[in-house]
């Protein structure tokens, strides 16, 4: 009986330990996966802050494209409701900017979709999908921001910053579905 109680009270707290979740799980996946991404102080820095599910690359790939949408949307809302142009060419520039957004997040809400409906079947199409689409965003935030040159340096500097940080997380998110797609897994 006192071996029993020995035993339990002694190895209890480390089979306990052993077998219990490690809380800072999630924030060790963000912090070793944000460490390659294109961006790692940002990428740390939003992906840290997230309030959804970090747990598994899946869950990073999802909240990456979760950023890059928002601040997508958002910058496409201050294009159009808080930037003026006061030539043609800077009116020209700003419309353009606003449809390339429009196409950014189409192609990021086109990616979200895809990381929701993974399937086993299909993963390794879904994630080709994924990746296409997410770099056609990068190409259309690009082509917005090549649309001001030449351009008043006011205007070109409030839509550069903008958009450059809409590119910077969406370049963190390829780097997340890259590293889904190299799992190979829906699990992981």
């Amino acid at each position: 009986m006192a071996t029993t109680l020995f035993f339990l009270l002694f190895f209890t707290p480390f089979l306990y330990s052993a077998a219990a979740p490690n809380p800072n799980a999630p924030q060790d996946l963000v912090r070793s996966s944000c460490s390659n991404a294109s961006y790692p102080s940002l990428c740390l820095r939003t992906l840290s802050s997230y309030s959804g599910p970090t747990g598994t690359p899946r869950d990073l790939a999802q909240a990456a494209v979760k950023v890059g949408l928002a601040r997508a949307r958002k910058a496409s809302t201050y294009l159009k409701t808080s930037v003026t142009g006061k030539s043609e060419r800077e009116r020209a520039a700003l419309s353009d900017c606003v449809e390339q957004m429009a196409e950014s997040v189409d192609e990021l809400s086109k990616t979200l979709n895809e990381l929701k409906h993974l399937r086993g079947e299909t993963f390794e199409f879904q994630m080709s999908n994924a990746r296409t689409w997410v770099s056609a965003a990068l190409t259309y935030e690009d082509t917005c921001v090549d649309g001001f040159e030449g351009v008043d340096r006011k205007v070109k500097g409030d839509v550069m910053k903008k958009i450059t940080n809409v590119a910077m997380v969406t370049s963190n998110a390829l780097y997340m579905i890259r590293r889904l797609d190299e799992s190979g897994s829906l699990n992981r």
